[in-house]
């Protein structure tokens, strides 16, 4: 009897309970950084029916997405842009994703020459700016 008054008393307690704290701050931590460093895709906003073509290169998912309607209209980032606005915004965009490449998506129905205007756009703001046509592959 004297023994378990002992060890109910004051003895060394068994304490089996885990500390979770520093594990959810390294959680969230990690978050943080996820959620920083992220970088988002913007769309341009409007649905584009490209051409077929049997290429299958692609780009990165980083891009700067350009699209020409079928009414010969601008999108960049679900906005409509005037022509003569092309050059500024790409040069912002330019800010936000240096590395990004520019992707021109435009729809077999819509003006080549709108597509000519915009790539010249592009081109005053750096000449060695790859510009890609996007296309769906056929097969």
């Amino acid at each position: 009897m004297a023994r378990r008054k002992r060890q109910s008393s004051g003895g060394p307690k068994n304490d089996t309970d885990v500390n979770l704290t520093p594990m959810l701050d390294v959680v969230f931590i990690l978050l943080i950084f996820f959620i920083v460093t992220a970088q988002f895709i913007k769309e341009p906003g409007v649905p584009v029916l490209r051409p077929d073509v049997d290429n299958k290169a692609s780009v990165k998912p980083l891009a700067i997405l350009i699209a020409i309607d079928k009414n010969s209209e601008i999108y960049v980032d679900k906005q409509r842009v005037a022509p003569s606005e092309i050059g500024f915004i790409i040069r912002e965009m330019r800010g936000d994703n240096p590395r990004g490449e520019i992707v021109l998506q435009t729809d077999v129905d819509a003006e080549a020459q709108v597509m000519v205007d915009v790539m010249e756009a592009i081109n005053k703001i750096d000449g060695s700016t790859v510009i890609n046509i996007s296309a769906k592959t056929s097969g």
